[in-house]
């Protein structure tokens, strides 16, 4: 025994430097193939995250160009679940699903041709079975199209009511509904889960099941090919154990590829909201034509203006007024009399249907968004602050205001009073939509954001409606001053801040059923007389 080793231990018998030659060459290999995928799965990394990035700020800034009708119609949990889930969907199709589709499709080529160079007769049977799993593939992609839809459409419900929910958690707390609510949530949640699952049977049924059927059916077939061809001549048993382990190795890929199908679904459904969107053509109303005009005076017009938000009931039949250049016209009325429709016209946010609307005698449809957001301030009734510096939200949009601009914007609505006494002033941040202000403090400053801008056109929706009467006192003169030289158009509940307006429209049920001045309107005793004596009388009795 030890004569038999040390003769082929020998050095003569003993390969070792084609041995060491095969071990370098193996660590080679394993280093390339490391950083072949290191580089490959860094690409692909790299790659979707550029393409997602871009995406969202496309989305996002498609977002930003819809139509007001377009969110009155659509919730925003919807849009943030489009932004975010369905584009994070699209990421993963870039990293776990075409890496392995393109690694796993070059494998199979490579397959095949080693199994045409083995026997061709053989191969053409592999051949075969691509268009079946091209069918399989097809119809996996049919059935489960509907459901992943489903699925996503669910997802965007959840994400709806998660927001609802916490907007109004205030409300919700305040009426004692937080169990109400759990259980919508909870049915809302259930309902994805259902389509979820529905998901998930469909895949477990297609996908590995149905590859494995096929692969053991053939290797059935070739096995009972190879014994009856055993029978009549002799079956070189290296060609079947080849042909063997090349028909596992051909499956394997055919099975990754049909794994991941679920992943390439679901960006693909994800794909058709996310492009859906992009494709969407109800947009916010724009300029028509090229000749851009300025708002020099403020001089408003509108002429026999009919609106309707959903084409079916009118909001405005034929409203005409025309606001001079330093006018104060108010808008006065009872609830969903059209005050606001008026305003929504003036800002453009939604077309008017018939009439027409001029500002310095231009239509306002020849007008640039910029010119119009610029030139028309507007405060509303529920003022909207963002996170950010006291600074931040009244230079909102004017990025080239310094500091002392936004100081004596401040000043001028006297916002500066309780400004000065944060611990950091107009740098202090603000908290989520400035939750930790008083409903007058972020009012004040919504007055100084429009004041810092310098408009040529004031709207005002009751913007006096969230302040305490002592404030409001204190700022009637800061609005006096802003009203001075420019067009304001005034919605007013109360009608003791419009008493000194030049024009007064009284409204019902969209049409203009009484005009003038203060004076002039109690003189007629119509709508606004008994409005005026209705909170006169509430006045007195309290």
């Amino acid at each position: 025994m030890k004569t038999f080793i040390d003769h082929y231990l020998a050095p003569h018998h003993f390969p070792v430097g084609q041995i060491v030659a095969l071990a370098i060459s193996y660590l080679l290999l394993q280093w390339c193939t490391a950083g072949g995928n290191y580089g490959q799965t860094l690409l692909f990394q790299r790659i979707s995250l550029r393409v997602i990035q871009k995406l969202r700020v496309d989305v996002f800034a498609k977002v930003q160009h819809l139509s007001v009708s377009y969110f009155d119609r659509t919730p925003a949990g919807s849009l943030i679940s489009r932004i975010t889930n369905d584009t994070q969907a699209i990421e993963d199709l870039f990293t776990n699903a075409l890496a392995p589709f393109l690694q796993n499709g070059v494998l199979t080529i490579g397959i095949l041709i080693s199994m045409f160079a083995l026997s061709v007769r053989l191969a053409l049977v592999c051949l075969v079975l691509i268009p079946l799993f091209a069918f399989l593939m097809y119809l996996y992609r049919r059935l489960s199209f509907r459901v992943f839809h489903l699925a996503r459409h669910r997802l965007s419900e959840l994400n709806a009511s998660l927001n609802e929910s916490l907007q109004g958690m205030y409300l919700i707390q305040a009426m004692r509904q937080q169990k109400r609510l759990a259980g919508e949530f909870s049915k809302v949640n259930d309902a994805y889960k259902q389509a979820r699952l529905k998901n998930i049977k469909i895949n477990a049924t297609m996908l590995r099941p149905l590859v494995d059927i096929v692969y053991y059916a053939t290797l059935m077939a070739l096995v009972g090919f190879f014994g009856f061809q055993s029978l009549m001549r002799i079956i070189d048993i290296g060609i079947v154990y080849a042909f063997l382990n090349y028909l596992d190795r051909f499956f394997e890929p055919i099975n990754t590829i049909m794994e991941r199908l679920n992943i390439l679904q679901q960006a693909l459904v994800a794909s058709d909201r996310v492009f859906r969107l992009l494709d969407e053509e109800d947009l916010a109303p724009v300029a028509s034509a090229d000749t851009n005009p300025e708002i020099e005076h403020g001089d408003i017009c509108f002429e026999n203006v009919s609106f309707s938000y959903d084409g079916k009931n009118t909001v405005l039949s034929n409203i005409s007024f025309h606001a001079k250049p330093g006018q104060t016209v108010a808008l006065v009325g009872h609830t969903g009399s059209g005050k606001s429709s008026i305003v929504n016209l003036l800002m453009r946010f939604y077309r008017h249907q018939s009439g027409q609307i001029r500002i310095d005698g231009a239509p306002l449809e020849q007008f640039a968004d910029e010119e119009l957001r610029t030139k028309i301030g507007l405060v509303l009734q529920d003022s909207t602050l963002f996170t950010g510096s006291v600074a931040d939200n009244i230079r909102f949009g004017r990025a080239d205001l310094t500091d002392r601009h936004v100081q004596v914007a401040a000043e001028f609505v006297q916002a500066d009073a309780f400004i000065s006494q944060l611990p950091q002033t107009y740098d202090h941040a603000l908290t989520e939509r400035g939750a930790t202000f008083s409903s007058g403090q972020r009012q004040l400053l919504s007055f100084a954001r429009t004041i810092a801008g310098e408009p040529k056109v004031l709207i005002l929706d009751e913007a006096t409606a969230n302040i305490d009467t002592e404030t409001e006192e204190a700022i009637q003169a800061s609005l006096a001053r802003m009203r001075k030289g420019r067009t304001t158009i005034a919605i007013a509940h109360r009608l003791s801040t419009i008493q000194d307006a030049d024009l007064i429209l009284v409204l019902q049920h969209g049409h203009i059923v009484e005009r003038g001045t203060h004076q002039e309107l109690l003189a007629k005793g119509g709508l606004y007389h008994k409005l005026y004596l209705l909170q006169q009388g509430l006045k007195t009795e309290a």
